[in-house]
């Protein structure tokens, strides 16, 4: 019988609360080795913190450098069977070389050349998509053919047959976002390939999922059963706009619409249940009216940030940053973070909320509040 070699290694130290230092104590930790334990009183201090410590580091992604290595990217690698996706995702230098912007999240910018096709396959990672730049490409998730414009939001279940192909002549690239690091740790992950061309090149300009559910406030009778991710396959920019115009609206005539001053946010949520969208993953989308500030903030969980539209200053703990259009940043578990626009901006948001707040591990501290 062949035995792995224990990877643990002990060592003692004279800090407080600490045992003395002997060769019995030398020899304990020896035999703890060899049978691969750990003692608690060495690593309490890492394992159990006052507060959360995360490995993530606020960081940030300009898109201006993202785009053209896209682009490159779009004329050197193929998206054909094998590779599966042209995606290129962003790796928090705090973990370590992994391809995960936060412990929890999954971001990527993915690229897809005129009239090409991105092959048919599913997996049980929960996924979206959203909208920065152009429009032309449908995503075909079990045949409902779904476009994909400028500040749409798309979300996908796990364990949809899904492909995307190009109509246009033109490039088109979006940022995804999956829960890949969560189902990752968790050794949950499943994957399946699926034909190597979308079933339909049909191009409507309303998929079927919208003409059955994207009806404010109305609900099929034909559905009525709560489903855990939604069915809506895409929220269009016009009905986001609109809500957070109207939010900053009725705030300038004194009602109670926004969060706190200039700050109109949205969430999306599926319409079987008003929750999150998808069972992982958390969406939202945030708009500083000009010559707003935020007020600091902490939450338990991470989240990544993208400029949609505007220009603005994002202070995540001691990092401060210049940010605009397409730019996309990282907030780390309980580190905090403060916006500010002179001139107005808009920012899509999403977040690993729902596994934390599932967990009941939910905690936010807002500048001013106690804990």
């Amino acid at each position: 019988m062949t035995t792995t070699p224990s990877p643990v290694r002990i060592t003692a130290t004279e800090a407080p609360g600490q045992p003395e230092r002997t060769p019995q104590l030398a020899a304990l930790y020896r035999g703890f080795e060899s049978e691969s334990m750990v003692p608690l009183w060495t690593e309490i201090g890492e394992l159990m913190p006052t507060t959360p410590v995360s490995k993530a580091l606020p960081h940030l992604w300009r898109w201006r450098n993202l785009l053209p290595m896209a682009e490159q990217a779009g004329q050197l690698v193929p998206v054909g069977r094998g590779g599966e996706r042209r995606a290129i995702a962003l790796a928090n230098p705090g973990l370590g070389g992994q391809p995960f912007a936060t412990p929890m999240l999954w971001a990527a910018i993915q690229y897809l050349n005129p009239l090409e096709d991105a092959p048919v396959h599913r997996h049980t990672q929960h996924a979206f998509r959203f909208v920065v730049e152009g429009e032309g490409v449908w995503t075909v998730v079990n045949g409902d053919p779904v476009a994909m414009r400028r500040g749409d939001f798309l979300p996908q279940a796990g364990w949809h047959w899904h492909g995307h192909h190009n109509r246009s002549n033109q490039p088109m690239a979006w940022i995804d976002g999956l829960d890949i690091p969560f189902q990752y740790h968790a050794d949950a992950t499943f994957f399946e390939y699926g034909t190597d061309e979308v079933e339909t090149r049909e191009a409507p300009a309303r998929s079927n999922a919208e003409r059955l559910w994207g009806h404010p406030g109305l609900r099929p009778l034909t559905h009525l059963v709560p489903t855990p991710a939604t069915p809506l396959l895409a929220y269009r920019w016009e009905h986001t706009d609109r809500a957070l115009a109207d939010q900053i609206a009725l705030e300038a005539e004194g009602y109670p619409a926004t969060i706190e001053p200039g700050h109109a946010a949205v969430r999306y949520t599926n319409p079987t249940t008003g929750g999150d969208v998808l069972p992982t993953i958390r969406t939202e989308f945030h708009r500083l009216a000009p010559g707003t500030q935020t007020a600091a903030r902490q939450e338990v969980g991470s989240s990544v940030f993208q400029v949609f539209n505007g220009t603005g200053e994002a202070s995540v703990g001691q990092q401060h940053w210049n940010v605009e259009r397409g730019d996309l940043f990282v907030v780390p578990s309980w580190v905090p973070l403060t916006l500010a626009s002179e001139n107005g901006l808009d920012l899509f948001r999403f977040s690993d909320a729902p596994i934390v707040e599932r967990l009941h591990l939910d905690r936010s501290h807002a500048e001013g509040t106690s804990v």
